[in-house]
């Protein structure tokens, strides 16, 4: 799953990521208080998809140039 959760401090309400340990660029994605991060493609397309404004889903397209 390319999906990870990240842990949202409950008593701040806060997240933290240290993105000096991030090698790749990634995004972070954030609904009903949960928190995933997903690396993106070093080619390709990552869509969030949302319905009634909630994440619906993530979906990745990735390819490689000829």
């Amino acid at each position: 799953m390319r999906l990870q959760e990240i842990k949202i401090n409950v008593d701040t309400m806060k997240l933290e990521i240290d993105i000096m340990k991030q090698k790749e660029s990634f995004a972070i994605v954030v609904c009903d208080g949960q928190a995933k991060l997903t690396k993106l493609p070093h080619h390709g397309e990552t869509k969030i998809i949302t319905h009634q404004g909630k994440v619906k889903r993530v979906k990745f397209d990735e390819g490689e140039e000829f």
